[in-house]
């Protein structure tokens, strides 16, 4: 569902984002800071890049609406199923309510499409009902492929196909696209990562694509730049 900008406020477009803090060198400090902007700005949620920070994220936002998100398997996705699986309940026992879960890309080139459809049933149930993401890394892929990850996603129970980590190249916004046609109809929502520069003007045009949010360690920027976009353009003005 394309989202109608014309209707949301600065503090609606906030929900578009998930603000994201995945360096190597991320400290407690750090991840603090990120959580009290992703309240600042209303964001989706705070994620990260595994379940380690979940207690510290947990304890920044209680009380608020926005989900902890961590991530699994990340950001390669070439752990066993049974690991990945174990990343996931450990991070859901310790309040993680969202999962972010790297898909093995290896595993799709050789077309082991059945070694795939249970890897993402084993995380399914291993997320016990909190919502679940698959990063395909689409930059990484054929068109074909790219549709055969969307529509096993749809066939597990996944509840966003994500695009990217954020540590290769980004999807182009034909790629978008044609996520965005594969997952149309079906339950399963389409996320955008790896925005590239220019920032602003590329996540705003994925969203008018298709994508209904956008992972970015850049939230609180691209969420401020609004008034400049619309003011040139790119978004429709808000007409309430």
């Amino acid at each position: 569902m394309t989202v109608d900008f014309s209707k949301m406020t600065k503090k609606d477009v906030g929900k578009l984002f998930d603000y994201a803090s995945l360096a190597k060198d991320l400290t407690e400090e750090q991840v603090r800071k990120g959580c009290r902007e992703a309240i600042k700005y209303n964001c989706k949620a705070f994620c990260f890049s595994s379940s380690y920070w979940t207690k510290v994220v947990k304890e920044e936002l209680e009380g608020t609406d926005l989900l902890v998100g961590a991530g699994v398997g990340f950001p390669l996705g070439q752990q066993s199923s049974a690991v990945k699986a174990f990343e996931a309940e450990e991070a859901v026992k310790m309040g993680a309510t969202v999962l972010d879960n790297c898909m093995n890309v290896g595993n799709m080139k050789e077309k082991k499409y059945d070694q795939i459809k249970q890897e993402f049933k084993d995380y399914v149930n291993a997320a016990g009902g909190v919502l679940t993401k698959m990063i395909i890394e689409c930059c990484m892929l054929t068109d074909e492929e790219i549709k055969i990850a969307c529509e096993l996603c749809v066939e597990t129970g996944i509840d966003y196909v994500k695009s990217s980590t954020g540590h290769y190249a980004g999807p182009t916004l034909e790629q978008t696209v044609l996520m965005r046609d594969c997952l149309k109809g079906t339950n399963t929502k389409l996320k955008v990562s790896g925005v590239k520069a220019p920032k602003p003007q590329n996540a705003y045009a994925y969203l008018m694509a298709g994508a209904e949010l956008i992972g970015t360690q850049d939230a609180p920027m691209i969420i401020d730049s609004l008034d400049l976009m619309r003011d040139v353009g790119i978004v429709p003005e808000y007409k309430g």
